[in-house]
């Protein structure tokens, strides 16, 4: 379809939530660091996790390309190898650097929800629906 962009990205061995649309200003608004849309993601880990590597991401850690420390902006941990990681931007392999910034390293990636949407559990890979004026309102927090 002519001029359908995504909004942000997903690695190729990610799986999840992907926005598409013809909305530059939607894109701008969804992708852009400082409107701080929550992207949540499942992640599975290879190692054990502990409280104090959920600890770190919550306070910071610093990547390799930036001075800057970047912090999640919710982590739980759910089992001893997941997480529910929530971010508010979106650098380079963000979740797989922070990760791996506190000692562990990412096995399985999921994006599991943009905002207030969350990817329906009936929606099987590949598959796509159009989203209707309450998913919008969902994701953009209204």
């Amino acid at each position: 379809v002519q001029g359908v962009q995504a909004v942000g990205r997903l690695d190729q061995d990610t799986t999840g939530l992907l926005l598409l649309t013809d909305d530059g200003k939607f894109i701008h608004r969804m992708s852009s660091p400082k409107h701080h849309v929550p992207k949540v993601y499942e992640v599975t880990v290879k190692h054990l996790l502990e409280m104090r590597q959920v600890e770190k991401l919550l306070a910071g850690v610093v990547l390799e390309d930036d001075p800057k420390p970047v912090r999640a902006a919710a982590c739980e941990k759910v089992s001893d190898l997941h997480l529910r990681l929530t971010l508010t931007e979106g650098k380079y392999h963000q979740v797989k650097r922070m990760v791996a910034a506190v000692g562990n390293r990412v096995e399985g990636l999921h994006r599991s929800q943009i905002g207030g949407l969350h990817l329906p559990h009936d929606l099987l890979p590949g598959q796509w629906r159009w989203l209707d004026t309450e998913d919008l309102a969902r994701i953009s927090g209204t």
